[in-house]
């Protein structure tokens, strides 16, 4: 993935810090080989905590990285790979 191109949209411009959706990114780079097309991120407020559950089903794939952050949010983000480019997207925008 990462000679890809990366989109993401609107939604998640305006929704997740920054520093999140560089986190996600790299938590799908990191993933060795073969990747299922659709990674999910379930985010969570856990007091002053961002839970982070990275999972894929095929194959089978789940992470949970708890991470200290200012504003802690609650989303769930696809990023969802097409061969060609990968785009991180909100769930409700899918």
């Amino acid at each position: 993935m990462s000679q890809q191109q990366r989109y993401l949209t609107c939604g998640v411009d305006q929704t997740i810090p920054l520093e999140l959706q560089i986190f996600m990114w790299d938590c799908v780079e990191r993933l060795p080989a073969p990747k299922d097309y659709l990674q999910v991120f379930d985010l969570k407020p856990v007091g002053v905590l961002q839970s982070i559950t990275h999972s894929s089903e095929v194959p089978a794939y789940k992470m949970e990285y708890i991470i200290p952050m200012e504003n802690p949010i609650a989303e769930k983000v696809y990023v969802i790979d097409d061969g060609d480019h990968s785009t991180m997207l909100l769930a409700n925008e899918y």
